[in-house]
């Protein structure tokens, strides 16, 4: 299928403003919108995008975003996200008869 990768060849390859434009396009910013958050010129974020779609394969805003949430670069809504879950450790008191000597050093 064009514009897909069987690899993830931009992983360390796109900058950090490359994968911050990234999240923007994702976001459904216009070019001209990404120029003025991020309070750069648009010819500059034009030059961004061009490179992005070279570097990660892919011929165009879809398809760069499809690109983002395959190899998990963006996260949209809550959904595609990959965040570990938060377990709080929960640790017997110090005074516990079952730690024995063990948890003393």
């Amino acid at each position: 299928m064009a514009g897909t990768t069987s690899g993830d060849p931009a992983s360390g390859v796109l900058s950090e403003r490359e994968l911050q434009i990234v999240e923007l396009v994702a976001a459904g910013l216009t070019n001209q919108e990404i120029a003025e958050k991020l309070e750069i010129s648009k010819r500059t974020v034009d030059n961004h995008i061009s490179n992005i779609l070279t570097k990660t394969a892919t011929g165009n805003r879809v398809a760069l975003v499809r690109w983002a949430l395959q190899w998990g670069k963006v996260c949209i809504d809550e959904v595609n996200c990959c965040r570990l879950p938060v377990f709080k450790e929960t640790l017997p008191p110090a005074d516990d008869p079952l730690l024995g000597e063990a948890s003393s050093g």
